[in-house]
């Protein structure tokens, strides 16, 4: 991985303001930015309070903000959404833990300063991450959206199922009964589509995971695709089917029987900041649990 150094000197905040924990700590860290002699945009649910301390609040960030940097803090579902703003900016994006889990949002607050600093020298490593887009045709209007985790189509009640059939570059796969299905990148493979059985797929493949959601059948299993593959998905017409379409968990619409979602490869990428020494698999052993309560311990230097 690369190291990605930055020249420019002004830096955007983004998360939930409101939330007492995520704001304090956007406070402090504006307030460090600015008195280096940086500025500060905030893209927050509600303005950022500084006492005119020279912060300007952003309620919906211009894709094209002047910016070197976003930081991310809160949740990994505030990582996701700055994600995918900082691609459109082609900026990169560094993420403070704020939240519960804390698998994108690497850098715990203690560290915040620290990293944001070492961020703006150059100093962390730059991970690219793809991200999908997501088209259909809506009541007669054109649904775009980008994901860094997934695209997901779901039952909408509670005690249906619902037949789709997927197509991979045009070819037909399989008519999936369940609960849904799951398109994700490397990234969402620890997210949603994990917990439904599909693969741990390192962030650095160009892969494509597609995942039945509760399947009928148990053969249907989780299959892996290149990255370039273009992802059709259609739900079979049956009587009082319901499904919407949702992309990291932000819900984008119905999805009606004979309506084809296409999800392929995005043109715009994330850059994801991590600090000295990140370590991936570290990662996935404290969030996932690995190894707790066995005999054999960790390893020397582990």
């Amino acid at each position: 991985m690369e190291r990605h150094a930055t020249d420019r000197t002004c830096v955007a905040l983004a998360g939930r303001a409101g939330d007492p924990r995520v704001g304090e700590a956007m406070r402090v860290l504006a307030r460090h930015l600015l008195a280096q002699g940086y500025g500060v945009k905030v893209a927050a649910d509600e303005p950022l309070v500084l006492h005119g301390e020279g912060a300007r609040t952003v309620l919906e960030p211009d894709p094209k903000m002047d910016v070197n940097l976003v930081v991310a803090v809160g949740g990994d579902g505030t990582m996701l959404h700055a994600a995918r703003m900082a691609a459109l900016a082609d900026v990169p994006v560094l993420g403070v833990n704020r939240g519960r889990l804390g698998f994108l949002a690497d850098v715990g607050p203690d560290k915040m300063i620290e990293s944001v600093e070492d961020a703006l020298a150059g100093r962390c490593l730059a991970e690219r991450r793809m991200l999908l887009a997501a088209h259909l045709l809506a009541d007669g209007r054109s649904v775009d959206a980008l994901g860094l985790n997934d695209v997901v189509v779901t039952k909408r009640e509670t005690g249906r199922t619902v037949d789709v059939r997927t197509w991979v570059n045009g070819i037909y796969v399989n008519t999936h009964g369940g609960d849904g299905f799951i398109v994700a990148t490397p990234t969402g493979s620890t997210a949603y589509a994990l917990s439904c059985g599909g693969p741990i797929v390192h962030p650095s493949l160009d892969a494509i995971v597609l995942v039945p959601v509760s399947p009928h059948t148990l053969s249907d299993r989780p299959i892996v695709v290149p990255a370039g593959s273009v992802i059709e998905i259609e739900l079979s017409d049956r009587f009082d089917t319901r499904a919407q379409v949702a992309c990291d968990g932000n819900v984008l619409c119905d999805l009606e029987p004979g309506v084809r979602l296409r999800i392929e490869r995005a043109q715009v990428s994330a850059t994801l900041l991590h600090p000295p020494g990140h370590d991936y698999y570290r990662i996935l052993r404290s969030k996932l649990h690995w190894g707790r309560g066995t005999r054999e311990g960790q390893p020397p230097g582990a």
